[in-house]
């Protein structure tokens, strides 16, 4: 479902989708110009390396993670936040199960079918 520029999104109402092997997301508020999503990681789930032109910035909601923005590798956990520049180098490992808050500015029109 196309929520864009809904003010609320009741986490009852949306789906978890697929998003890699042991991944999953739900596509939370959103516009044009920012949008908000949260990951949710199996232990040991990866996510494969790879860059966009949108600047992201992520919180740690739980659980701890091996981040790697640009060469660059941190443990981090709960209550920990990273900021990924436009089109760096970036990729997550679960090292436990957990779950990443992610916003993304512009909104990633990839996640919601409007470009593939």
């Amino acid at each position: 479902m196309n929520r864009i520029d809904q003010p609320f999104a009741f986490d009852s109402d949306v789906e978890w989708e697929p998003a890699g092997e042991g991944i999953h997301r739900k596509i939370l508020t959103y516009n044009a110009e920012v949008m908000m999503v949260r990951v949710d990681f199996q232990a040991g789930a990866i996510g494969t390396p790879h860059s966009h032109p949108h600047i992201q910035c992520s919180l740690v909601e739980a659980g701890v993670f091996d981040i790697t923005i640009a060469g660059r590798t941190e443990r981090l956990k709960r209550g920990d936040s990273f900021l990924i520049p436009p089109n760096a180098v970036h990729g997550a490992v679960a090292i436990e199960a957990g779950m990443l808050l992610d916003v993304f500015t512009p909104m990633r029109e990839d996640f919601v079918g409007l470009k593939p």
